[in-house]
């Protein structure tokens, strides 16, 4: 991967991540709209811990009491009632599901999960959810409402963003919406409960960069800086943005996209695969550059129509620099409207004779004898002879 490519890369995470659109099913496409390899599932979740850092900045209050408070409360039995103690065990248990279902999926989220058909799929599907829970649903319900059965609700919802196009973000938010709790709310501790399983995948997923990824370690670096740097920004205006507002302009965007997507790969210009085969297929190639033996059934069909060029079994006569047959020895001319050989004494067309390949004579239909050889006036007699002219 390029570093140019990382930035792009590290552009669309940041700006995604916080928004219910699914970054990952947005890196997936952007690589496939611009030709590109898929980035891959390590590049994907390494560079999420970049806007993870940027959520643990923008909360850090919220971060620092839920730790502080949760540590102590281990010890303080009257710190166990507070609504931060309370909350670390919530996301504790909100963890739980997306942790067990990544490990034994892990196979499906690198390979048939990133089909774009899927991805299209997902991203209209979970949109409209989306569009009718925000519209339908009573949202009455602050942090302080959360308990142990909610917060295991809000980690199954989450637990399907790791299908790319469902978005993490989206699915925990519609989760908490159904409910009851007011968007602003849902939208915290769903940003709150991303950061233990976003930083324990793109820690344990470190093992797999540079290996048979195609992205290395510098352009996963880049790409990381890049989206903490974006994320940051987007999660500021973003918690504003839903304090006033509805979801539906995110809803609108997905149906659209997923739409787009779907119609392009069914009129074939974009593989439902695109971009992930490009190594397989480099691999093959190179396989096939290595040997230069020609395959059995490669061999090409007999053309239907004679072919008026010459025949590869033709010599050329140093002296004359004519064609010549290779059976017999004699110069051969060339109609020049036909591209038949001429027989040189008579000039009518030559047939070929399909089993030796030798000239016939058109008069006799029998193979071209060379003509009787004579002796060079202008060279001493040497006792070579001189084909016929």
């Amino acid at each position: 991967m390029s570093i140019f490519e990382a930035i792009i890369l590290g552009l669309v995470q940041g700006l995604t991540e916080f928004l219910p659109i699914s970054s990952s099913g947005h890196l997936r496409i952007v690589a496939a709209f611009s030709g590109w390899p898929d980035p891959g599932a390590a590049f994907t979740a390494v560079s999420q811990i970049g806007t993870e850092l940027a959520v643990l900045i923008y909360f850090r209050k919220d971060v620092w009491n839920i730790i502080s408070t949760w540590c102590r409360s281990l010890v303080k039995k009257e710190l166990r009632r507070q609504t931060d103690a309370r909350l670390g065990w919530y996301i504790i248990v909100g963890s739980i599901p997306i942790g067990v279902a990544g490990l034994l999926f892990e196979e499906q989220i690198a390979e048939p999960f990133r089909d774009l058909r899927l991805i299209a799929l997902t991203l209209i599907g979970f949109g409209v959810l989306l569009g009718i829970v925000d519209r339908l649903t009573r949202k009455h319900r602050e942090l302080t409402d959360l308990n142990a059965q909610r917060g295991l609700v809000y980690g199954l919802f989450q637990m399907l963003a790791l299908i790319p196009g469902v978005s993490r973000s989206g699915a925990t938010v519609t989760g908490g919406m159904l409910l009851g709790f007011k968007r602003e709310a849902a939208a915290r501790y769903a940003f709150l409960l991303a950061m233990p399983a976003v930083f324990a995948s793109g820690v344990y997923k470190l093992k797999d960069i540079g290996g048979d990824e195609y992205a290395g370690w510098v352009a996963t670096l880049v790409g990381t800086v890049v989206a903490f740097a974006v994320g940051y920004a987007v999660i500021a205006w973003f918690m504003r943005f839903i304090s006033t507002n509805s979801f539906m302009p995110f809803v609108y965007y997905r149906v659209a996209l997923g739409i787009v997507i779907l119609a392009l790969v069914s009129f074939g210009v974009l593989r439902p695969e695109s971009g992930a085969q490009v190594e397989h297929t480099s691999e093959v190639s190179s396989t096939q550059q290595e040997d230069p033996e020609p395959s059995p059934s490669a061999e090409p069909a007999p053309s239907p129509e004679p072919s008026p060029s010459p025949s590869p079994a033709l010599a050329v006569d140093p002296a004359t620099g004519q064609p010549v047959d290779p059976a017999t020895g004699l110069p051969l001319q060339q109609d020049p409207n036909t591209g038949q050989y001429l027989d040189p004494a008579t000039g009518l067309a030559l047939e070929q004779d399909p089993v030796t390949g030798q000239y016939l004579d058109p008069g006799t239909g029998l193979p071209l004898e060379p003509a009787p050889a004579q002796q060079d006036p202008a060279q001493p007699d040497t006792g070579q002879a001189v084909p016929g002219q």
